[in-house]
C-alpha cells in the first residue's frame, strides 16, 4: 500500500516517493492542444500548484524525467513526444501574502530572481542578440538592482533569452497569481498591485513570438479590463466552463477507487455526505484535500479539513460589508437553504466586492464556498450565467456558521452571547430583551437599521441563535395556517420549552404603537396556529414571544 501525500505539491517527489497518485498526466495533452494562454480558476487545495509542477517536469529541457511518467497516461499518447523539449519559467505566488506594496512586491522580486539560471558569462554571449533593454533587464534582475519598470518587463525579456540558448519556444507557469491580490484588497494597495501585474503579465504573454504555451492558475479571474487587458490569446476555464473539468479535484469513480484501495469503500456514502458538491462544468467533482486527510485518517469520523485551511478574513470583511439583500440571504446559507436565480460573473472587479452583491456571491462561488445547483443561461442578455445557490456541502456549512459567530464575536465577549441565550432558553425575558437591544445597538450599523428592514433583523437574530448547539434552529418555515418567523427547539427533549418568535418593525408611517405591535405579533403567532408543528413532534411546553424592533431599539414580549 503507497503512502498518501499531504501537502506534497512537487510532482517529481510525489512519483519517486512512492505516494499514492490519482492519474492527472493528461492535462499535459489537453495543455498541449489548447490556448496558447490559459488561465485555469480553481479553489484552494484542488491540486493546482501539483498539477503546474507536473507541467514543469514534462516540458523542461533542461531535465530528463522520462522514467517519472513511465506508466502514466500521458506516456500512451502522441503528445509525449513533447517531453522535455521547452525551457521553462515557472513562478509560484502562493505564498506572497504581504501586509504593504513595498514587502509584497520584494517578495515577487525574490521569486522571480529565483527563476533565473543563467551567469552573467552566458548573458553576455546573446547580448548581440539581445537588444540593449532586453540585456540590461536581465542583468539588472540578476545582480538585484534592477527597477520596478525592469521588473515588469522580466518575462519578455527571459523569454527571448531562453529562446536563443535553446532554440526553443518557452513554456510559462505562474501558480496562485492572484494569492497577492486577495491580500493587497484587504491591505488596501489593491491598485498599485494591479497596476504592476498588468504589464508584467502582458509582456510575458501579449504578442510573445517566443512563447509555446503559458498557463496560469488561480482561484478567481480578476476582470479582464483590470489585468488582462489586450491577451486575445488568452482561455480562461473556471468552474463553469467543461474544458480540464476533470483535471482538479477527485470525480466520483477516482474518490471510490482511492476509498477501494485503502479498505474503506464502505466509507464512501460518508464521504459523499461531507465533501462532495462541486460541480465543474458537467463532472462532479469532490475537494481533493479532504479525501487525502480523510483516507490518511483511517476514515474514523469526517473532519474539517478543507474548512480549516484558510482565515477566510476576505469572506468575513465581505460579510460585514455586503447589502441588506445580501445579509437577508445570509440567513439562508446558514439554514443551508437554496438562494435562486443569483447571477455569476466570472470577471470579479475587487475595487467593487463590497459595492456590488454580483461580485461577493461570485467570488463564494469560484473560491468554491457556494455551488450551483441549477444553472440559468441568459441568451438574449449576452449568455449571462444565473444560478440557484447553496453551501457547497457539509464541511462548508460549518464555515458559515463559524464565520457569524465570529462576525459577531469580533464586536463582543462570549459571555455576553452566552448571557443573551441563556436569557432566552431560560425564558428571562427582560434579560434577554435587555442584552439583544445592547448587542443591536453596539453592532448593527444605522445603515442596516435606518429602514425598518424586517429581514435585516431576522437575519441578525438567527446568526446570534447559530450558537445553540443543542438546539433545532428552524427558520421561516410552514405550521397551521402560516409561516413562522423563528422557532427554536431542543434536539433531544421534548420537554425542554419550545419557542416560537414573531418578529416585527415600526414603521413612520403606520400609527401602530410598539405595545400594539407586540399584541399584534402574539395574536398573529395564536391565530395561524403555529404551534402545530412541535405539538406534531411532540413537544408540549410551548412558548410564543413577540419581538418588535424600531431602528436600533428592541421590545420582547412573552405570550
Amino acid at each position: 500500500m503507497k503512502n498518501i501525500a499531504i501537502g506534497k505539491s512537487d510532482f517529481k517527489n510525489l512519483i519517486k516517493g512512492n505516494y499514492y497518485y490519482v492519474d492527472k498526466t493528461l492535462f499535459i495533452k489537453e495543455i498541449i492542444n489548447g490556448a496558447d494562454v490559459s488561465l485555469i480558476t480553481r479553489p484552494r487545495r484542488f491540486g493546482k500548484t501539483l498539477n503546474l509542477s507536473m507541467l514543469e517536469y514534462f516540458f523542461d529541457v533542461n531535465n530528463d524525467t522520462k522514467h517519472i511518467f513511465k506508466g502514466l497516461n500521458i506516456q500512451k499518447e502522441e503528445e509525449f513526444k513533447h517531453l522535455n523539449q521547452y525551457p521553462v519559467i515557472f513562478l509560484t505566488f502562493k505564498d506572497i501574502k504581504s501586509n504593504n506594496f513595498d514587502e509584497c512586491m520584494q517578495n515577487i522580486y525574490s521569486e522571480i530572481n529565483s527563476t533565473i539560471y543563467f551567469k552573467e558569462d552566458e548573458l553576455k554571449k546573446y547580448k548581440d542578440s539581445l537588444n540593449n533593454e532586453e540585456y540590461f533587464v536581465l542583468e539588472n534582475i540578476m545582480n538585484n538592482k534592477a527597477s520596478k519598470l525592469e521588473y515588469k518587463k522580466f518575462l519578455k525579456a527571459y523569454s527571448k533569452f531562453l529562446y536563443l540558448k535553446h532554440n526553443k519556444e518557452v513554456v510559462i507557469l505562474i501558480d496562485e497569481y492572484d494569492t497577492p491580490i486577495h491580500y493587497a484588497y484587504t491591505k488596501g494597495y489593491y491598485q498599485d498591485l494591479i497596476d504592476f501585474l498588468r504589464d508584467f503579465l502582458s509582456a510575458g504573454f501579449k504578442d510573445n513570438k517566443y512563447l509555446f504555451r503559458g498557463v496560469m492558475t488561480g482561484i478567481l479571474r480578476v476582470a479582464k479590463e483590470s489585468i488582462f487587458s489586450g491577451l486575445n490569446n488568452l482561455g480562461v476555464y473556471t468552474l463553469l466552463d467543461d474544458k480540464f473539468s476533470d483535471k482538479f479535484g477527485f470525480s466520483i469513480d477516482e474518490t471510490k477507487k482511492f476509498l477501494e484501495d485503502y479498505g474503506l469503500i464502505d466509507k464512501f456514502e460518508i464521504v459523499m455526505n461531507n465533501y462532495n458538491g462541486y460541480t465543474i462544468g458537467e463532472n462532479t467533482i469532490l475537494n481533493p484535500w479532504s479525501i487525502i486527510n480523510y483516507i490518511a485518517d483511517g476514515g474514523k469520523y469526517p473532519k474539517l479539513y478543507w474548512a480549516n485551511t484558510s482565515s477566510n478574513e476576505l469572506i468575513k470583511d465581505l460579510i460585514s460589508k455586503s447589502s441588506l439583500t445580501f445579509k437577508k440571504n445570509l440567513e439562508n446559507f446558514v439554514q443551508n437553504k437554496v438562494v435562486k436565480h443569483i447571477e455569476i460573473d466570472t470577471n470579479i472587479v475587487f475595487a467593487e466586492l463590497d459595492r456590488n452583491d454580483v461580485y461577493i456571491y461570485s467570488l463564494l462561488f469560484f473560491a468554491g464556498y457556494l455551488k450551483c445547483v441549477n444553472k440559468y443561461i441568459d441568451i438574449e442578455s449576452a449568455g449571462e450565467v444565473y444560478c440557484d445557490l447553496l453551501p457547497t456541502n457539509k464541511e462548508v456549512l460549518v464555515i458559515y456558521k463559524k464565520i457569524v459567530l465570529s462576525w459577531l464575536r469580533d464586536s463582543y465577549r462570549n459571555e455576553d452571547l452566552e448571557v443573551l441565550l441563556n436569557a432566552l432558553i431560560n425564558l428571562d425575558i427582560k434579560m434577554f430583551e435587555r442584552m439583544l437591544s445592547d448587542f443591536i445597538l453596539k453592532f448593527l450599523s444605522y445603515y442596516d437599521t435606518a429602514k425598518n428592514i424586517e429581514a435585516v433583523y431576522h437575519a441578525f437574530l438567527l446568526g446570534l441563535l447559530v450558537s445553540l448547539n443543542d438546539y433545532e434552529i428552524i427558520s421561516n418555515s410552514e405550521s397551521g395556517y402560516g409561516r413562522f418567523d423563528i422557532m427554536i427547539l431542543h434536539k433531544k427533549d421534548t420537554t425542554k420549552p419550545v419557542i416560537i418568535m414573531e418578529l416585527k418593525t415600526l414603521d413612520e408611517f403606520e400609527e401602530e404603537t410598539k405595545d400594539e405591535a407586540l399584541n399584534s405579533a402574539l395574536k398573529q403567532i395564536e391565530e395561524k396556529k403555529y404551534e402545530t408543528l412541535p405539538l406534531k413532534r411532540g413537544y408540549k411546553n410551548i412558548y410564543k414571544l413577540a419581538v418588535v424592533f424600531d431602528g436600533k431599539r428592541v421590545w420582547v414580549k412573552r405570550g
